[in-house]
């Protein structure tokens, strides 16, 4: 990494991660914490465990190492990497939707955003509902009213 500054994340079951600063370029609010001297450069991220943030940090580190290439080839290795990389259980795509919303880690968050969509193209409501294990709180004639109305 070109930045040597380090900075210390924390997950909510108290892993703590030594990171360059560098990779996180793309969380907006990682950098503005830094930059108004919050942190103390020690990051708690309350919502994301240790296992999440390892895989957080491997989709930081990739993206920060391959945007320093200009070669066309490790643009579309990196795309084959993203796709590998959100092939994951449910509750996993779910868990990294949540750890890049909070830090606003942009590129990560499409990336898995778009998966999600790509899983319930498609799929009818209750598919949906089960794919995801919602439940349905409304009333079968509550639904019905919702179904119905004009947009």
């Amino acid at each position: 990494m070109s930045s040597t500054k380090k900075i210390t994340l924390l997950s909510s079951d108290d892993e703590s991660f030594e990171v360059d600063e560098a990779l996180f370029v793309e969380s907006q609010t990682i950098k503005n914490i830094i930059e108004a001297g919050c942190a103390d450069r020690r990051i708690t991220l309350p919502n994301v465990t240790g296992r999440i943030l390892a895989k957080v940090i491997e989709y930081c580190r990739k993206h920060v190492e391959s945007s320093k290439s200009n070669d066309r080839t490790t643009k579309y290795d990196l795309k084959a990497w993203d796709t590998g990389f959100v092939k994951v259980d449910r509750d996993t795509l779910r868990d990294l939707v949540l750890a890049a919303k909070y830090p606003e880690i942009k590129g990560l968050l499409d990336l898995t955003c778009q998966t999600v969509a790509d899983m319930i193209k498609g799929k009818t409501p209750e598919q949906v509902a089960k794919m995801f294990n919602i439940k349905n709180d409304s009333a079968s004639e509550e639904r019905g009213e919702i179904h119905h109305q004009d947009p």
